[in-house]
């Protein structure tokens, strides 16, 4: 906000002098950061250009601004901190922190993500028409005035909760463990952020799927662990792959999504899983298994977890509602050895990342009443029709553009370009049309990549965006 008092003795562009070189001090605008324009701020002063230009001049001559042809004007970032009071360097605080920003890619996808006026083909998210609601309002009710609502929180999460998780495994998949060897997280992310901290040092290497969605999350980057690719085809990743690095680099921890894989949704062979398996153990590398997208087949089974085959925990397990019930009830869990139960828990403690007890009694309650089932059903006959409406466009309309194959299950379509475009041309030129996508090269793979979902939009929404991304596509491949 200015404050200009053009009845003042003192002149007005040494008023907006003043005041710029206040909100400098004060860490408005921190060191490298753009300064208006000369026109813009005059306009927003409501004043004459040439007054703005006079003020630039004073902050300029005593170096606390610069002002390059064809670059603006920015704050100095060479003579920081001349005044006599002296300033903080917040960008240089900022620039030096361990805990990495998002990719710039990641950071524009956001941004274009709160203009509701885009069609959303890049988040990784059911939409909130797919939100069971309807089934859940009945579950707050109850909850409402339940005790366990002002009782004491357990650390390692809603015991019944964990019950309920327990009996699920071993329903669902075949999974035998107890209440004692789960703990209740806000999602895959926070057990992944603690695993990092926790079991991993930095200079540590790790395998990853590439591509993954894990290559779009700075946490790996930010523990200052190396990262080792690990390629996919049609059955998965190669098992071969992992023994190599091992050998070269003692990789210590190995991260895998191997059913319906975030972005290409292709899944690890039952072959591939044993052999796996039996491989980490022996060479005594931890796997760990990431898993929201088993529940969401739409053609044939799902194949069995990695951990039904695990004979000597070695396979941390991570499950999450977040991809069957949505973003509205952030529950996930880790099923693990106690001792890294313990420890995980105890690092949450310190870092006071307790959890909300209501979400708890909410998933807990739904999990248990046999609505759940009832609404995964539904989601999945819903999903399976999306993903039909979206293949038989891309087959139609984009056979010109993209090759790609029909997924079984999950949430995306991975999409290759026949001709590819840089990424930061297409996602810009894709807004300019009206859609938001998600290049692959964010998600670890070279450019001429786009993950697809098909989960967020209804049918009618999914057709007005994929014609938006055709029009994309057909202004720039001539």
């Amino acid at each position: 906000m200015w404050e200009i008092d053009k009845k003042s003795k003192q002149p007005i562009y040494r008023q907006i002098s003043d005041q710029l070189r206040e909100k400098i001090m004060k860490g408005e605008y921190t060191p490298g950061s753009v300064l208006p324009t000369e026109r813009k701020l005059a306009e927003q002063i409501g004043v004459n250009r040439s007054t703005v230009v006079h003020a630039y001049d004073e902050l300029t001559s005593i170096g606390l601004i610069e002002r390059k042809r064809g670059s603006g004007t920015k704050v100095s970032t060479q003579k920081w901190g001349i005044s006599p009071a002296g300033s903080t360097n917040w960008k240089a605080y900022v620039d030096s922190g361990s805990f990495l920003p998002p990719h710039p890619l990641i950071q524009k996808i956001h941004e274009l993500s709160h203009n509701k006026s885009l069609w959303n083909l890049a988040g990784g998210e059911l939409g909130p028409d797919l939100f069971p609601d309807s089934l859940l309002k009945p579950q707050y009710e109850k909850i409402l005035g339940a005790e366990e609502l002002f009782e004491d929180e357990d650390p390692q999460g809603y015991r019944p909760l964990r019950e309920t998780i327990s009996h699920h495994m071993k329903e669902v998949y075949h999974v035998d463990t107890t209440a004692d060897s789960i703990m209740i997280t806000s999602g895959a992310q926070q057990a992944i952020y603690l695993m990092t901290q926790c079991l991993l040092s930095p200079g540590d290497a790790i395998a990853i799927e590439a591509p993954s969605y894990y290559y779009s999350l700075p946490l790996f980057q930010s523990a200052g662990l190396r990262i080792f690719a690990l390629p996919i085809d049609e059955e998965g990743i190669n098992p071969e792959d992992v023994k190599v690095l091992y050998q070269k680099h003692r990789i210590k921890l190995v991260f895998l999504n191997p059913i319906f894989q975030n972005p290409t949704s292709v899944s690890l062979s039952e072959d591939r899983k044993k052999e796996l398996v039996d491989l980490c153990a022996s060479l005594s590398i931890p796997i760990v298994e990431d898993n929201p997208f088993s529940l969401l087949s739409y053609d044939e089974e799902s194949g069995s977890l990695m951990k039904s085959k695990d004979q000597t925990g070695n396979v941390l397990y991570l499950g999450s509602l977040s991809k069957t019930v949505g973003s509205n009830i952030r529950i996930g869990w880790l099923i693990a050895p106690k001792t890294v139960i313990q420890r995980l828990m105890d690092a949450r403690n310190q870092m006071d990342f307790g959890l909300s007890i209501f979400p708890q009694l909410v998933a807990d309650h739904f999990m248990s009443s046999g609505k759940y089932q009832e609404h995964v059903d539904r989601l999945v006959a819903e999903l399976k029709d999306r993903r039909d409406r979206a293949i038989e466009i891309l087959e139609r309309d984009f056979k010109d553009y993209v090759t790609f194959q029909t997924p079984h299950g999950g949430l995306y379509i991975w999409l290759r370009l026949k001709t590819p475009i840089q990424d930061s041309k297409l996602l810009h030129q894709a807004a300019n049309h009206g859609v938001i996508i998600m290049p692959g090269s964010v998600l670890g793979s070279s450019e001429g990549y786009i993950r697809l979902t098909f989960a967020r939009l209804a049918k009618d929404e999914l057709e007005a965006a994929l014609e938006a991304l055709r029009q994309t596509f057909h202004s720039l491949i001539k």
